[in-house]
């Protein structure tokens, strides 16, 4: 059997105190196999961005574990669980979060400059996989000059570019139109089925969630049956903290995010 590469053990996350208590997450368990693709479904407000931020290691839950490879984040150092986030993950998001005034190939390569990586040798791995997503052409181009899907193809090639074992998509499609986001669901799922990564969606759109080889619905901090989640699969796009993921995963993954 295929090993688990992320496991959540009774995860619990609130925010606030007194009467600005609010649980986001209520005891949520959860194993990600390696090689999986798995859709994170709910309304706005169920805690699935919450749960995508806490399996991102990009914040530590309130009670409970995550397991990475079978060690617990919370025995790892600040400085050990950057560096883990820099290697071990990628993140694509509906805002894309690039810097508009930088070229295409500037915001590919900062996992690379994040990790150290000398510059010839990081501005070849960029090229590269800017190559595989068929927009090498657009490497000297501001990011700001770039078409929604052109942004959302250099996004995932950013994700791409450090060879991570799990992509977390955070509704990669939101802010394209269907066409276009047929094609970057095609390419999420071509990376997935070739190079066998896993692959962790939060969605709200219902036919990326069934192209998931598993959906986990959450209602109200809690796993839940399918049918009882049916309704809000339709909802529209966006989510809790959905920005504020997106930002310090992509933007502060060489600070602390405990």
């Amino acid at each position: 059997m295929t090993s688990v590469v992320l496991e959540a053990e009774n995860l619990v996350k609130i925010y606030g105190r007194g009467d600005t208590r609010f649980a986001a997450l209520r005891g949520v368990d959860l194993r990600i196999r390696h090689g999986e693709s798995v859709a994170v479904v709910g309304k706005s407000g169920s805690g699935k961005s919450t749960l995508m931020h806490l399996l991102a290691l990009l914040d530590a839950p309130t009670h409970g574990s995550v397991l990475l490879e079978g060690r617990p984040a919370a025995s790892m150092t600040a400085r050990e669980l950057n560096e883990t986030r820099n290697a071990a993950f990628g993140f694509v998001f509906q805002q894309f979060y690039l810097t508009p005034d930088q070229t295409v190939l500037e915001n590919v390569v900062l996992p690379l400059r994040i990790a150290g990586v000398r510059p010839g040798a990081r501005r070849r791995r960029a090229l590269d996989v800017l190559e595989r997503l068929e927009v090498a052409e657009k490497a000297s181009s501001r990011a700001v000059d770039l078409s929604g899907g052109q942004k959302q193809r250099v996004a995932i090639a950013r994700a791409l570019v450090n060879d991570p074992s799990v992509i977390f998509a955070d509704e990669p499609t939101g802010n394209l139109d269907s066409a276009t986001g047929a094609v970057v669901q095609d390419l999420l799922f071509d990376l997935h089925r070739e190079q066998g990564i896993t692959l962790v969606v939060v969605t709200h759109d219902e036919d990326l969630a069934l192209r998931c080889g598993r959906q986990v619905h959450l209602h109200d901090g809690l796993v839940v049956d399918a049918p009882a989640l049916a309704p809000v699969l339709g909802a529209g796009p966006g989510g809790e903290g959905a920005d504020a993921v997106g930002a310090e995963a992509v933007v502060g993954a060489a600070g602390g995010a405990r």
